[in-house]
C-alpha cells in the first residue's frame, strides 16, 4: 500500500498539471491539515531528485527542479529544432480538419498511437487541449492561432477542401458506426 506522500506523488504525476489542494485531500481521504504534512514529506523526499513540488495557497504541482533546467532546456531545444515530421503533420491535419479531436479519434484516423505527435504539437503551441464536453475524462485538442498562422490561413474553414473533407469523414464515421451496430446485433 502506498504511503500518503507516495500517493500524492502518483496523483500529481498522473495529472500532469496543478491540482487544487481540496481535491487532493479528498482523493487521498485526508484532512487539509494532514495534507500539509504529506506535502512536506513529499517535498523532502524529492530533494536532489530533479523534480520539485510547487505549492500555492490553493494548488500543488510537480515540476522539474531549477537544478535540472540545463538538461531540460537541451531536451526542449532538440525537440523544437527538428521538423515536425510526417506523424505530427498528419496529427495536426486530423485535428484541424475535424475542428478538434480527441487522441483516440486521431489514433483511429491515423491507425497508430499519436501520443508523441500530440505532445510535440502541444510543446510547440500548435494545438491546445481542453476537457471534452461529452466525456470529462478525455481531452479534446484544437489548433491554435499559432498553427493557423504557421499553415497560412485565418481560420479552420479556410483550409483547402475543408468542407468536402469534413463531409467525407462524417460519412465514413457514420458508415463505420452502422457496420459496428450490425456486427453487435449479429453476435447477440
Amino acid at each position: 500500500m502506498l504511503t500518503p506522500p507516495a500517493a500524492l506523488h502518483a496523483l500529481l504525476f498522473a495529472n500532469g498539471d496543478s491540482m487544487p489542494k481540496k481535491q487532493v485531500a479528498k482523493l487521498l481521504e485526508i484532512s487539509e491539515t494532514d495534507l500539509a504534512a504529506v506535502i512536506a514529506a513529499l517535498e523532502a523526499s524529492l530533494r536532489e531528485s530533479g523534480v520539485s513540488l510547487v505549492e500555492t495557497t490553493e494548488e500543488v504541482e510537480l515540476r522539474t527542479s531549477p537544478e535540472a533546467s540545463v538538461v531540460v532546456k537541451k531536451l526542449r531545444e532538440s525537440e523544437l529544432t527538428r521538423d515536425l515530421g510526417k506523424g505530427s503533420l498528419e496529427t495536426l491535419a486530423v485535428i484541424a480538419y475535424q475542428a478538434g479531436a480527441t487522441r483516440s479519434e486521431v489514433d483511429w484516423v491515423r491507425g497508430v498511437n499519436s501520443s508523441a505527435s500530440i505532445r510535440t504539437l502541444l510543446m510547440r503551441g500548435l494545438v491546445e487541449g481542453r476537457e471534452d464536453d461529452q466525456d470529462k475524462r478525455r481531452i479534446r485538442y484544437s489548433v491554435t492561432t499559432e498553427a493557423l498562422a504557421h499553415i497560412g490561413v485565418s481560420r479552420v474553414d479556410d483550409l483547402p477542401r475543408a468542407e468536402e473533407l469534413r463531409a467525407s469523414a462524417a460519412a465514413i464515421i457514420a458508415h463505420e458506426g452502422e457496420s459496428l451496430a450490425e456486427h453487435v446485433s449479429e453476435t447477440e
